[in-house]
C-alpha cells in the first residue's frame, strides 16, 4: 500500500527537510568570516579556494549556518540598500546592550533598540559590510 505525501491545500508538503544554510554574496568572504568568528562566536565549518572563497559558518549552537562567498555573476555588498525588515541575521543575546557596545566597537553600526511589550529586547545593527544583524533577547525563547 503506497502512502500519499501530506499536502497543504493542493501543494505536497515535504516532510523532514532541515534548514542547512543561507548564502550571502560578499566582496571579501575571508574578512567577513573572520569578523563573524571573532565577534559573533561563529565557527568555520568549511572553506574553499578563490575566486569564490566560500566559507560556511555555523552558529555557536551548530543549529544553522551561513555561507559567505564571492560570485562575480551577481552583485556583492548590496545589503546597505536593504531595509533590515527585508533581510537580517538574528542571534540570541543574553545582554543586547553589552553585545551592541562590543559589536559597535568592532565596526558594526547601531540602527535601533526595540523593547517590545512582551519584554523582548531586540537590537538591529549592520555589520561593517552593511548586512543587517539582530541581537534578540526574547521574553520567551523560540529555540
Amino acid at each position: 500500500m503506497s502512502r500519499k505525501p501530506p499536502t497543504s491545500g493542493t501543494i505536497p508538503v515535504m516532510a523532514g527537510l532541515a534548514f542547512e544554510h543561507l548564502a550571502v554574496n560578499v566582496s571579501d568572504p575571508a574578512a567577513v568570516a573572520a569578523w563573524y568568528v571573532d565577534h559573533l562566536g561563529m565557527t568555520i565549518v568549511r572553506r574553499g579556494d578563490p575566486p569564490v572563497s566560500m566559507h560556511f559558518l555555523a552558529d555557536a549552537g551548530r543549529r544553522a549556518m551561513i555561507e559567505l562567498y564571492s560570485n562575480a555573476s551577481a552583485p556583492t555588498d548590496i545589503y546597505r540598500d536593504l531595509h533590515p525588515a527585508q533581510l537580517h541575521l538574528a542571534f540570541t543575546s543574553a545582554d543586547p546592550d553589552a553585545d551592541t557596545d562590543r559589536l559597535v566597537a568592532a565596526g558594526a553600526t547601531l540602527i535601533e533598540h526595540l523593547h517590545n511589550p512582551d519584554g523582548s529586547h531586540l537590537t538591529m545593527l549592520r555589520d561593517p559590510w552593511g548586512l543587517p544583524i539582530q541581537l534578540a533577547k526574547r521574553a520567551t525563547p523560540m529555540l
